[in-house]
């Protein structure tokens, strides 16, 4: 599909675009993973795998999105305009 008709098909939502695209070699920018090893007390890994099985997520899941909210509002990750 030309890139015309593949803006058009978008714009009128006409059709299913997603068959035309190469997810294959899809890629999300600054999200590529490295594995770290970080020690936690047992009172720690408790009140996580609690919280956790509250919300009906893994421990991994809550220390990335708690993490992730911390330092979105840290000021040395802010950038400056």
């Amino acid at each position: 599909m030309k890139a015309k008709d593949f803006d058009k098909t978008f714009d009128d939502n006409t059709g299913d675009i997603i068959d035309s695209l190469d997810l294959s070699t899809l890629k999300r920018p600054n999200q590529t993973q490295k594995r770290v090893n970080v020690d936690f007390p047992i009172w720690m890994i408790d009140s996580l795998d609690k919280e956790a099985s509250r919300l009906g997520v893994t421990r991994q899941s809550i220390i990335k999105v708690w993490l992730a909210e911390r330092l979105e509002h840290s000021p040395a990750t802010k950038t400056s305009s």
